[in-house]
């Protein structure tokens, strides 16, 4: 597999996961709030938290780190207005 490849799979998975893993903690913690017990609450944010560490936090970092290194693999400019306002 080309690195090429391996950035764009890795840049493709991540934003999968902001996206997957945002809309995710964003129900759960509305439907823990519907509730309006407040352990369910602190339990569910708690467990939010855990959540955004691993794999949001994780895909975060990634992103600008991937499509960095796709913009030079591919030989796109890096003064490009819409890569420079990613990065």
């Amino acid at each position: 597999m080309a690195l090429e490849d391996v950035l764009r799979l890795v840049h493709v998975l991540g934003s999968t996961v902001l996206f997957g893993t945002g809309i995710g903690i964003a129900f759960f913690m509305a439907m823990a709030v519907r509730t309006r017990d407040p352990r369910i609450i602190a339990h569910v944010a708690g467990i939010v938290v855990v959540a955004d560490t691993i794999f949001t936090a994780t895909a975060v970092m990634l992103q600008p780190l991937t499509g960095y290194g796709l913009a030079r693999v591919v030989g796109w400019p890096l003064n490009e207005g819409w890569i420079l306002l990613s990065l």
